[in-house]
């Protein structure tokens, strides 16, 4: 990926600072300032950021359960740009017809984010309603992935939910989150 011009990393700074004051219950330890320091410093880190924004994740600020702090997908459905994708390259390589785009595993390194686990959606959740209407996949264990599925998490009666699918599965109610751990 390309280095963002002056002129793109502004405006990319103003969005993330706007939601950051937008949504300050995701955040109310964090200084924005303190933010904005280490994304100076890092330029691949703005291109990240810039991926995730340009696929509809609406990234946002959060503190991990162990402390680090992250820009997640915030956006209240799925990311838009992310979606009717595979799990991984194995099940799309395994899928004879009907192929999608790609998988969110190759995705989300092509974006040089992290997706969530479990433990990471549920704490996102705590932070406010997600996936209301879509759901998201999420990062998968090896044991379950090697049997042929993957999981994908929603939001439903306010309640967080988990569920299993054929890792070649796609649907276009379906993307996913990930995180870029600052």
């Amino acid at each position: 990926m390309a280095n963002l011009s002056t002129e793109d990393r502004n405006e990319l700074f103003a969005i993330l600072e706007a939601r950051f004051h937008t949504h300050i219950e995701r955040h109310p330890d964090i200084v924005w300032s303190d933010v904005l320091t280490k994304l100076e410093t890092d330029s691949n880190k703005l291109i990240t950021l810039s991926e995730m924004e340009r696929t509809g994740g609406d990234p946002d600020v959060i503190r991990l359960p162990n402390g680090d702090l992250a820009f997640c997908d915030c956006s209240p459905e799925s990311p838009s740009g992310r979606r009717s994708l595979c799990y991984d390259d194995a099940a799309l390589a395994a899928r004879k017809k009907n192929k999608p785009d790609g998988s969110i595993v190759a995705s989300a390194e092509k974006m040089g984010i992290e997706l969530l686990d479990e433990a990471t959606y549920r704490h996102l959740q705590t932070l406010g309603s997600f996936d209301l209407k879509t759901s998201s996949w999420i990062l998968t264990p090896e044991a379950i992935r090697q049997k042929g599925g993957a999981l994908f998490c929603d939001r439903r009666y306010d309640q967080i939910f988990v569920y299993h699918n054929g890792a070649d599965s796609y649907y276009a109610a379906r993307g996913f989150r990930g995180m870029l751990i600052l």
